[in-house]
């Protein structure tokens, strides 16, 4: 009887085998026939054909980009666990020291763009961590398997024709062409269409190379900033504290007031001081509601809302670029 169970788990385990094997190559040809009608939309487009194969002669599909687009984090933090992950000491320090080692070049393309340093070096060191990640996920194949997926398809078909776009003017090579497993690229981390909307060739050689220099980088983080409303005679907020009773009713970013209504609400300083008496308007935003931190937001806020619409990301970066300015 022994002996029988045994055949019959072996026989399952072959049926088993088989069934997982014909799924996965079923799964395959679909893809490849998938990627093939890229192929043909992007040669409508006006790529040519035998540019095209050769760049599409190493795409596959990656079965863990797909699984990280569907399974998000879902535990939920606090902004002031995000702010310790996302700037510790010694990002701040060495902050700090790249602004330093970069000085002129910064200088430099904030007064060409009118971005404050301390925001570049901000954002450089969110997005990527000075350059030091930038995702080992091979672009196309990244993008062509989520938008194979098909929960979000439109957008990734998007990125995918951008991201040959890119690949056609010779920003990058095709060998090289990595980001996260979302499509997010070089040290700033943008989008295909970010790239080819905000990316620029600061230091004239032919390529807008967000991926290894640092005159590129540098320059295409604030031309974002600028074209989408960045003012360098602000900064971007102020940690605030409620008082005579308000509770915040009015806070949310689509409410933008000048700081004397805000004043006669019961909005003050974290110190409790007076708000400054100056023709500035501002939101109020509580990311984790009255027991968490309170913020009045400035214009240049809802500018990094529009690089990334996580409100404890933007201050994030609000908070990184503060303690620049300090030193530590």
């Amino acid at each position: 009887m022994k002996a029988i169970s045994l055949f019959v788990l072996f026989c399952s385990l072959l049926t088993s085998l088989s069934a997982y094997s014909n799924d996965a190559a079923s799964g395959e040809a679909a893809f490849l026939k998938y990627v093939d009608g890229l192929k043909k939309e992007a040669e409508a487009k006006g790529f040519e054909r035998r540019w095209l194969d050769e760049m599409f002669e190493d795409i596959t599909f990656r079965p863990t980009v797909v699984k990280a687009d569907k399974n998000q984090p879902e535990k939920k933090i606090t902004l002031d666990t995000y702010l310790a992950t996302r700037v510790p000491d010694w990002k701040v320090a060495q902050a700090v020291t790249l602004l330093n080692d970069n000085k002129t070049l910064l200088d430099e393309i904030s007064r060409e763009y009118g971005v404050q340093p301390r925001f570049i070096v901000a954002l450089w060191g969110n997005e990527s961590n000075f350059g030091k990640i930038q995702g080992n996920h091979d672009v196309l194949s990244a993008l062509s398997s989520l938008a194979f997926e098909g929960r979000r398809e439109t957008l990734f078909k998007k990125q995918f024709f951008a991201a040959l776009k890119i690949l056609s003017e010779g920003h990058i090579s095709r060998s090289e062409f990595a980001g996260s497993w979302a499509g997010a690229m070089g040290q700033s981390q943008f989008m295909p269409t970010s790239f080819l909307t905000y990316a620029v060739d600061y230091d004239k050689d032919g390529r807008k190379d967000i991926w290894q220099s640092k005159a590129d980088v540098f320059a295409s983080i604030a031309n974002y900033l600028k074209q989408e409303g960045w003012n360098n005679n602000v900064t971007w907020g102020r940690q605030v504290t409620l008082h005579q009773g308000y509770q915040g009713q009015d806070a949310g970013l689509d409410v933008f007031r000048d700081l004397s209504w805000w004043q006669g609400k019961g909005v003050r300083k974290y110190d409790g001081s007076a708000l400054p008496q100056v023709p500035v308007k501002a939101s109020l935003i509580k990311p984790d509601g009255l027991d968490g931190r309170i913020y009045l937001v400035y214009t240049n806020f809802h500018t990094l809302m529009k690089w990334n619409r996580s409100q404890y990301f933007g201050v994030s970066v609000g908070y990184l670029s503060d303690r620049i300015k300090k030193g530590q």
